[in-house]
């Protein structure tokens, strides 16, 4: 058996992601650049998947592109930049090292 590369759990023989965080992606597309972040997180939990498990599938990052939290995060940032007419582009790289930063160093 495999585990689901989002949240560790068993996700079948040959599948990289199990049933839970397939209905999480699915609805994670559904809402991407249409809500804001409360809306989203609202919208995850629409899903009937626990709150434990939506909370390992933001926290993810199974390409390493930067977790599913990072990645919603810099879109949402680039869209709220070009709105307000700020050249430059999140990406969920930069939001992953900025809350490390943030992390390291409480005040």
């Amino acid at each position: 058996m495999r585990q689901c590369v989002y949240c560790g759990e068993r996700s079948g023989l040959l599948a990289r992601t199990c049933t839970d965080c397939k209905k999480l992606l699915a609805r994670v597309e559904d809402l991407r650049g249409r809500v804001g972040y409360g809306e989203f997180l609202d919208g995850l939990e629409q899903t009937g998947v626990a709150k434990e498990k939506i909370l390992a599938f933001l926290k993810a990052d199974p390409d390493g592109t930067g977790s599913v939290q990072d990645q919603v995060t810099a879109e949402m940032t680039s869209t709220l930049m070009k709105v307000m007419g700020i050249a430059g582009r999140q990406t969920a790289q930069e939001v992953k090292r900025i809350r490390r930063t943030i992390d390291e160093d409480p005040k």
